[in-house]
């Protein structure tokens, strides 16, 4: 398989995706709301560029709109302008939303509207199947992020979503679970629906054994990887804006996930086929 070596037996497969990354810029540009529940970095696309791109070999990122700048959008599309061809879009907009910009910014490369369902998010459950089929018009996906232990309660709503649902963080167990969990059983019957993709990346976020294996969640992984691999994506979550004072490395990160995806084929399905399909890069 060509592409670029970064451990013994661990390649980034040509035409690799990061499907999760936030950019972040001059704050006299891009005024930060006062419910951000981080500080806001310094993390230009320039940054990306090099860290991950030239770094690791990706080729290819998703720019999701941070809680940091709530409902403008503005650094989010900018940094896809700025990326180009390769780089597309997860936003935030609500109900108010007119037509006419929702074009735009599919015209700009958004392809996923963003609920963040903990600290910091600012669209509310209640919006959720409207804005589902609202976005479904465009061709977008919902993009969810929440404590995976509380899916079960939301178990019926998610299966009436219209189009297809993106759920972060390898579901983003707040406390450490077993693949036979309440929460996990429900997130494996959404994948099953062959309409909910998960994205593999952050388990410093929630992992109680930690670097460099993060075991615990690589267990929930696995099982996700072996259910579904034509449904799963991977993501760096750059630049980790959770664990600022413990930034994660992020070759190790990449070599540890990777790892959990077995082989080359899987890898080469979740870094590139997967995510061409997902965000349109093959339109």
């Amino acid at each position: 398989m060509t592409g670029r070596s970064i451990a013994p037996g661990i390649v980034v497969p040509e035409g690799a995706c990061d499907t999760h990354i936030h950019v972040y810029g001059p704050p006299d540009r891009y005024p930060s709301v006062s419910t951000t529940p981080f500080p806001v970095p310094d993390a230009p696309p320039a940054a990306y560029q090099k860290s991950m791109m030239e770094g690791l070999g990706i080729d290819r990122a998703v720019v999701v709109q941070p809680s940091a700048y709530g409902k403008d959008n503005s650094c989010t599309l900018d940094a896809v302008a700025e990326l180009g061809p390769s780089a597309r879009a997860v936003v935030v907009v609500d109900t108010d939303a007119p037509d006419d910009d929702m074009q735009r910014m599919t015209d700009a490369g958004a392809r996923g509207v963003r609920f963040h369902m903990l600290p910091g998010g600012v669209l509310p459950w209640d919006i959720l199947e409207e804005m589902a089929a609202r976005v479904h018009a465009f061709g977008w996906h919902v993009q969810l992020q929440m404590d995976g232990r509380d899916l079960p309660e939301r178990e019926e709503v998610l299966l009436r979503l219209p189009g297809t649902l993106v759920i972060d963080h390898t579901g983003k167990f707040l406390e450490p679970v077993g693949t036979d969990h309440p929460g996990f059983q429900t997130l494996l019957r959404l994948v099953d629906t062959g309409r909910t993709w998960v994205k593999l990346s952050a388990p410093y976020e929630t992992s109680k054994v930690g670097a460099p294996d993060y075991s615990d969640v690589g267990t929930l992984a696995r099982a996700l990887i072996a259910a579904a691999p034509e449904r799963m994506v991977w993501a760096s979550n750059w630049p980790h804006p959770s664990a600022q004072d413990n930034l994660p490395d992020d070759k190790a990160l990449m070599t540890t996930i990777l790892g959990w995806m077995g082989d080359d084929e899987t890898r080469r399905r979740i870094l590139v086929d997967n995510p061409a399909q997902l965000y349109g890069f093959n339109d």
